[in-house]
């Protein structure tokens, strides 16, 4: 039996998030007097911009703002002369009338003139979609679905909404006033990131968020005049690969990093939140293919580290399960280089409860074991296989893939009989998991039909018998 998501998750998008410079030098033009007009309109009213609406009517919300002086008001109908007339030198166009052939014809007169367009609700003809806006005064969180889910963006902007503070519009604030005085002290980047970071990560950051800035200025002060600290090295697990596995912990260092040395187990989605300027070093080690030895990759984190970097070595799953995050700490002690471990949610705990079987369970299972799988250049295993094959225990293979069908005769050969439950995780908590349920007979042949790839972890006894499916499983 075998398992398969649908989901096909793509990293591409048409759509590029820009963050565009709207002064008082600005114009900008809305076709359109009714309720979506308006709220368009109010995006443009919280900046600088000069403001022409081109509509025979208006609102009463549009006519307060017409009164107030806050917009320009065009009493007529729209026609391509008039649009191209109005929206010739502006920066921005909204189309937002209620009949779309009018707001096709908007954007089609706007795109001749190269004037970024906006038809609403009708991504086609559009060059630019607006996104789902936070706004804490200069501070402003933008949420897009590429025009996909308009509704997911607002719910996104909700739960944003009550995450950020009320006083980060202060917190910028303060930090754009003390930009000189840190650039004076540390005139190179690296250096002066690290002030902003510690003080963002310490109390200089809530006192300014609650407007104490004489305590925040002194704060920083401090923070600028102390030695900013020479390299460091920080193992962390990223988990079995969702990117909502992470921890807490993993995302600040992934954030903080100067450099990242990471392995073919981590899918794009999880290395895209390893800050987008620091260095990404391939070091990922497959099946008769190292990119890199582990002694070169011990030295290459002490020689940065040495350096003077702050360096991320990312792991899938945990660092001290099967990460060869042991050898890599024993190197950098060796070496004196300062080291934190972060863990991670292991594979065989990620990868279990995804696919919705217990590692453990009252009836069947005391006890679990995790084993590599590796083999032999010739195939064979080199296994205990006396303490392996024994019922009562549930088994977890890392890195059996290839000797999948060794592993599972060399079960039978020990004691377990050939219809023992046997089950394999492809991909195991991402959107494209895949899970085949089977025995030990039948599991290779399986595996085989189904053309299952790295990285797979296979789970052995009778918890597979267990499986279910919950409703946050990938299947579900």
């Amino acid at each position: 039996m075998v398992e398969h998501n649908s989901l096909t998750p793509s990293s591409h998008s048409p759509w590029f998030p820009l963050v565009m410079r709207m002064d008082e030098a600005a114009c900008a033009l809305v076709v359109g007097g009714g309720t979506v007009a308006a709220n368009k309109a109010a995006l443009l009213l919280a900046t600088d911009a000069r403001l022409t609406v081109l509509s025979p009517t208006l609102c009463p919300e549009l006519t307060q703002h017409a009164l107030n002086g806050r917009i320009h008001h065009v009493a007529k109908g729209a026609t391509p002369e008039l649009v191209a007339e109005h929206a010739r030198h502006c920066r921005v166009v909204f189309a937002a009338t209620d009949d779309r052939a009018i707001n096709r014809m908007v954007a089609a007169t706007a795109c001749e003139l190269n004037v970024p367009v906006c038809a609403v609700d009708d991504p086609e003809p559009s060059t630019f979609i607006t996104p789902a806006i936070v706004r804490r005064g200069s501070v402003q969180v933008a949420i897009s679905t590429s025009g996909a889910a308009p509704v997911l963006a607002r719910r996104l902007r909700e739960q944003i909404e009550a995450l950020l503070p009320a006083g980060l519009d202060r917190l910028a604030r303060f930090m754009q006033g003390a930009r000189e005085m840190v650039g004076a002290r540390h005139p190179t980047p690296d250096t002066r990131r690290r002030v902003w970071e510690r003080f963002l990560d310490g109390k200089g950051a809530e006192q300014a968020l609650a407007g104490e800035d004489d305590a925040a200025r002194a704060t920083l002060e401090r923070l600028a005049g102390e030695d900013t600290g020479g390299g460091e090295v920080w193992i962390v697990g990223a988990g079995p690969g969702n990117p909502d596995l992470l921890t807490l912990g993993a995302l600040r260092l992934m954030q903080n990093a100067d450099s990242v040395l990471y392995d073919h187990l981590l899918p794009a989605d999880i290395l895209d939140r390893v800050r987008r300027d620091a260095e990404r070093i391939f070091v990922g080690k497959q099946r008769n293919n190292h990119a890199l030895p582990q002694p070169s990759i011990n030295d290459e984190l002490i020689r940065r580290a040495k350096a003077g970097e702050r360096v991320l070595r990312l792991k899938g799953g945990d660092p001290f399960i099967f990460g060869r995050g042991g050898e890599e700490i024993e190197a950098l002690m060796e070496a004196g280089v300062p080291f934190r471990v972060i863990p991670g949610i292991s594979a065989a705990n990620g990868c279990a409860a995804a696919a919705g079987i217990p590692l453990t369970h009252r009836d069947c299972a005391q006890s679990c074991l995790f084993l590599t799988g590796h083999a032999r250049a010739d195939g064979t295993l080199d296994l205990p296989w006396h303490t392996i094959a024994q019922r009562g225990q549930t088994v977890v293979i890392y890195m059996g893939l290839g000797g999948v069908e060794s592993l599972c005769s060399r079960l039978v050969e020990h004691g377990l009989p050939p219809e023992w439950p046997a089950a394999m995780v492809e991909h195991g908590t991402r959107p494209d998991q895949r899970v085949i349920t089977a025995d030990l007979a039948t599991l290779t042949a399986k595996v085989t039909e189904e053309n299952f790839r790295s990285p797979a972890l296979i789970i052995v006894g009778e918890v597979v018998k267990h499986r279910v499916i919950s409703s946050n499983s990938p299947e579900a």
